[in-house]
């Protein structure tokens, strides 16, 4: 048994986590204040993880210390094309060639550069929204045009509106489908079904994709996750981005995989991308690969009571409050709108009135007003002090408002 509800202190190790959210939340620098500490604050919002690394993992990495030395490094050895080719038989019965894997510092850095690779300067990419930011900032960097097809969103659930999005791909100039799988923000698990459908959409318009499956791993115990590699299984024009980051909490370890299938694409790839290898990020990986499945279990199982118990206080305590538990991520999408104009900076709201930090639907794009996003990955303490802060602060304000109109 591993214990989630361990706290760990993470200041003084440079974490983004907590000593970077007055930059990436606010725009803001270190002079900016608020009527909490730093050390106060119930952090809810970058998406990494507050329970430590497994052990077998961190026993990886000492291994490779003991080499002693540290040089140029890139993935060479086959064992670890053999460990995470295991990991996605054992958890998705798919499998692909070795020579489709390279290697990229993270997905987002591939992203940036694939759009580049893939899309002419009079090109567009298309997106399904609400979505993650840097999907939007990925066409933005090389001034190629980004085009949003909305998910239908019905009591609290998101579905893809096919019509809309078929439309947008017969454009001649969309050459580029960036697709979320599973969703992030909402946490959607694609069925096999809605991933035939946009396949044969993909297909008949000769769209290249790239498939972000980063929280592949991370789904509720009656969730399974399908790689798209999986139904389209001899489409060329497919690249698939997995990363042990999010599973393992090992996102500043800097290490994807990214599986591209067409030799010419691959070989701009690898002609124009600059990569070597952290020694040590090949080892933690390795060994997640191969020695993590049972940690990642009990994770699975320790999330979904966290998603159990934010569906209860929510439902007691914000009731106009609309949210289901995400069908993969530990991240809750909660829609405020009956509480909140559309207008209102939600994370200075929650900064400043309850001490908690998150992530507002401002940074997701589009079709995301009065939304939050926040963070499960935490000890159940910290889960409850920080749902406790947030229907605080929501219901002071509310009763502050109607005495204030009833004076």
């Amino acid at each position: 048994m591993y214990n989630f509800d361990e706290v760990i202190d993470r200041r003084h190790t440079n974490a983004m986590n907590t000593d970077g959210f007055r930059g990436y939340i606010f725009h803001g620098d270190e002079n900016m204040t608020f009527p909490y500490k730093d050390e106060e604050f119930i952090r809810m919002w970058v998406a990494d993880m507050e329970f430590a690394t497994p052990d077998v993992v961190i026993d990886g990495m000492r291994e490779r210390l003991d080499k002693r030395i540290f040089g140029y490094t890139r993935v060479f050895e086959k064992s670890y094309y053999e460990a995470f080719a295991g990991w996605c038989e054992r958890h998705y019965g798919w499998s692909f060639d070795r020579k489709e894997l390279v290697m990229s510092n993270g997905i987002i850095p591939a992203l940036f550069e694939l759009v580049e690779y893939i899309c002419k300067p009079d090109e567009k990419v298309l997106f399904l929204t609400p979505s993650y930011a840097y999907f939007k900032y990925a066409a933005e960097a090389s001034s190629r045009e980004y085009v949003c097809s909305d998910l239908i969103y019905e009591d609290g659930y998101y579905t893809i509106d096919f019509e809309d999005f078929e439309k947008k791909a017969a454009d001649e100039k969309t050459t580029l489908f960036i697709f979320c799988n599973p969703h992030n923000p909402s946490g959607r698990v694609w069925k096999e079904e809605e991933l035939k459908k946009l396949a044969g959409i993909c297909e008949r318009q000769n769209l290249w994709i790239i498939s972000d499956e980063i929280h592949c791993d991370l789904l509720r115990m009656d969730q399974r996750h399908i790689p798209m590699g999986k139904i389209m299984s001899e489409y060329r024009r497919l690249i698939t981005c997995m990363a042990a980051s999010k599973t393992f909490n090992l996102a500043g370890m800097m290490i994807s995989n990214v599986m591209i299938r067409d030799d010419h694409m691959r070989a701009v790839w690898l002609d124009k991308h600059y990569n070597f290898d952290n020694p040590l990020s090949i080892a933690a990986v390795q060994a997640a690969y191969e020695k993590g499945d049972e940690w990642v279990l009990e994770l699975r199982a320790y999330l979904d009571k966290n998603f159990e118990f934010t569906r209860d206080y929510l439902a007691e305590h914000l009731p106009k409050a609309r949210f289901r538990i995400s069908e993969a991520t530990y991240l809750a999408w909660v829609d405020l709108n009956a509480y909140f104009e559309p207008d209102e900076h939600l994370p200075l709201f929650f900064a400043y009135k309850a001490g908690v930090l998150l992530e507002g639907g401002n940074m997701f794009v589009q079709s995301s007003d009065g939304f939050i996003r926040l963070n499960l990955a935490c000890p159940r303490a910290t889960l409850e002090e920080g749902l406790k802060r947030i229907c605080e602060a929501v219901n002071t304000k509310h009763t502050e408002k109607y005495l204030g109109e009833n004076q």
